[in-house]
């Protein structure tokens, strides 16, 4: 690859995934460890200014944005902030800002795919604060490349996945939604998106704008509960004979999370060919490493 690559948050399940990609093809990155106090304007103009990259790849907050169960306001508007400097510095050099973004961004009043040119309607504060970067992004940043995900699951031990297998250790009750939908994600395959976003931007081709990512089939929480449960089933011994349905509205996160959350892949399909995979496909590696950290 001719360009170069910074990469923000090389240490959290997504940046480690995409290290690990991209080094099955001799593609580095330029992967800085975080400043103790987080990205502010300061570090990341010296930083810029210092290595002045092709493209930087911002999985900075990727904990807060996709694995966290609540993250405060005040955590979101410092990383706001982070990210309106980072565009503004991208521009000023010319840099690409490849930005991750989610489903979230949308209320779930829907039961149709979203597709990229749907008017968002965050429901909390975490949404609102990916709405309003990638607001900011857009309009400081021409050169750009947004990629809403879907459910992402890693192999992170206090993630979304790791907080599921931990209660069913614990022996406890387990309720999931089976009418809330989404797009369940693997990490690894998440990386596999990014990785073939990049190499199309290191032939030239000007493709900027937003784009949507899910794994195939649209499922609910209690369908992916079942499949991770019949997996893990292979490395652990459960009392518990498997998880039980709840409807969404009696869900605790019921007013923070999308209802329906499934994306619309057409548009990175016919831009960059990438295909959606089957997130099926993917659970025996995810788990396989998550009970490898044991």
């Amino acid at each position: 690859m001719r360009m170069r690559l910074m990469l923000l948050g090389g240490g959290n399940a997504l940046g480690q995934a995409l290290i690990r990609l991209g080094g099955e093809e001799e593609i580095t990155f330029l992967a800085p460890p975080s400043p103790e106090q987080g990205w502010d304007a300061p570090s990341l103009t010296k930083l810029l200014d210092d290595n002045r990259p092709d493209v930087v790849i911002n999985l900075a907050y990727y904990v807060d944005w996709f694995q966290a169960g609540h993250v405060e306001e005040s955590v979101l508007s410092g990383q706001e902030r982070a990210v309106e400097r980072l565009a503004e510095l991208c521009q000023h050099h010319q840099f690409v800002l490849l930005q991750p973004s989610s489903y979230r961004v949308f209320d779930g009043a829907r039961t149709t795919a979203y597709n990229e040119k749907d008017e968002v309607a965050p429901l909390d504060a975490r949404s609102r604060a990916l709405c309003r970067i990638e607001q900011s992004v857009r309009a400081l940043c021409p050169r750009h490349v947004l990629l809403r995900f879907g459910w992402l699951l890693d192999d992170s031990p206090d993630g979304l996945l790791g907080r599921f297998l931990l209660r069913l250790e614990q022996h406890e009750e387990f309720f999931l939604a089976d009418d809330r939908r989404g797009n369940p994600t693997p990490v690894e395959d998440a990386a596999r998106v990014i990785l073939a976003v990049l190499k199309q931007l290191d032939c030239g081709a000007p493709l900027w704008g937003t784009y949507h990512y899910g794994g195939h089939e649209a499922s609910t929480p209690l369908v992916v509960g079942q499949a991770v449960y019949a997996e893990a089933t292979h490395y652990r011994q459960f009392t518990l004979e498997g998880v039980s349905a709840i409807a969404h509205a009696d869900c605790p996160d019921a007013a923070d999370e999308p209802q329906h959350g499934v994306l619309a892949c057409k548009k990175i399909f016919n831009t960059f060919g990438i295909k959606p995979r089957a997130w099926r496909a993917g659970l025996p590696d995810l788990l396989d490493r998550y009970y490898r950290h044991d």
